[in-house]
């Protein structure tokens, strides 16, 4: 018997095993998920990778961080870090300078503006994860949660 990820997909044969058709259907729904937050952030000028730095250039307050902290913070991986924060500066929305510890290291900070569009991206940014999956409810959310940290926290 098909599953319903199978019939999703359109596969008629059946999968080599269970682990298969979870990570499958994990890569499905992530590039799924993605692609409805890049088409909503258009509209705000923003990707998914330039609003996730902006989140943490906030979470990092005034004294800002260095490019290499900000990519092992990313949520998606972005292999070259000072190309997005050049976008970013001359938008105005984040600006960098040198540490006063130690010359060699550029820390990146929010600027004014760039906390201006996060504030005002809040709300509809909550509003929209809800649209996505609160119809999941809380107990099935939870679960999900704790199932992907799990999947994380693999040996490999």
């Amino acid at each position: 018997m098909k599953s319903d990820f199978q019939s999703e997909i359109r596969q008629n044969k059946a999968f080599g095993s269970l682990e298969e058709e979870a990570f499958l259907a994990l890569q499905r729904t992530a590039d799924q998920l993605q692609g409805k937050v890049s088409e909503w952030l258009k509209e705000y000028g923003l990707s998914p990778t330039q609003y996730n730095a902006l989140r943490i250039l906030r979470g990092a307050g005034d004294s800002g961080l260095p490019c290499s902290e900000i990519a092992e913070r990313m949520i998606n991986r972005d292999p070259d870090i000072t190309r997005l924060l050049d976008r970013l500066e001359r938008r105005g929305l984040t600006r960098r300078s040198r540490d006063s510890q130690d010359r060699r290291i550029i820390n990146a900070h929010i600027t004014r503006e760039g906390l201006q569009l996060l504030k005002a991206l809040d709300e509809p940014v909550h509003e929209f994860q809800h649209v996505l999956l609160g119809h999941m409810g809380e107990r099935k959310l939870k679960t999900l949660i704790a199932m992907l940290c799990a999947a994380r926290n693999s040996r490999v």
